[in-house]
């Protein structure tokens, strides 16, 4: 992720369920930088992924009707966060995903704010994808393959999930070209929170 010195919004806190709970509400997310002090960020372009555009190719929805995964909902969240972590990702020399956020992270599973989405082939975890759910929003912070598109048809589920409960859009955070082959695209900063405050406003809760 490069940064620009507008797209971060507070340094410094400590990664408690709180802070990132008040974070999140207002359209901002951590993201650790190494040898910096922790970075709070709302880009000034935000990727968002609008469920009505979602792009599903013919040869991922006949893949989907094929069943080649088990997919579940909050079965296995310490493995889809630490397999994210421990995933290479091009033009990163590093992870974000440092033991902090993970162990961060993971309370807030504990605690019913953090969600994961997990793709299995014969009781194996294949792919994933988790983010976080507070007050009827979802930000979508990372994802993982270890078979071909794994990690896609997790995404699909999450999405299938979240509109079974009302809502009709999901936060991304940041472009990527795999979001934008997806359907995801950028909204200026303002657009953004305007449209998390009327998503928070509707009161919808997505998981149990």
């Amino acid at each position: 992720m490069s940064i620009h010195p507008d797209d971060v919004v507070a340094v410094g806190e400590a990664l408690d369920p709180e802070t990132l709970v008040r974070a999140y509400r207002h359209g901002i997310f951590p993201w650790p930088v190494e040898g910096l002090p922790l970075l709070w960020f709302c880009p000034r372009e935000r990727a968002i992924l609008a469920f009505r555009d979602l792009h599903v190719s013919r040869r991922l929805a006949r893949l989907r009707r094929q069943e080649p995964f088990a997919l579940t909902v909050d079965a296995g969240f310490p493995d889809v966060i630490r397999a994210c972590a421990n995933t290479p990702r091009p033009g990163q020399e590093s992870t974000w995903i440092v033991p902090d956020v993970v162990a961060a992270y993971t309370q807030l599973h504990t605690l019913g704010l953090a969600h994961s989405v997990e793709a299995w082939r014969a009781g194996t975890l294949v792919g994933g994808v988790y983010g976080v759910a507070v007050d009827g929003a979802f930000a979508a912070e990372s994802m993982f393959h270890r078979e071909s598109n794994a990690s896609k048809l997790a995404l699909v589920h999450l999405v299938e999930h979240l509109a079974a409960r009302g809502l009709d859009w999901l936060d991304v955070q940041v472009m990527t070209p795999h979001l934008a082959h997806l359907g995801a695209r950028t909204i200026p900063r303002p657009a953004f929170l305007d449209l998390l405050a009327r998503t928070r406003a509707r009161g919808l809760r997505l998981f149990p």
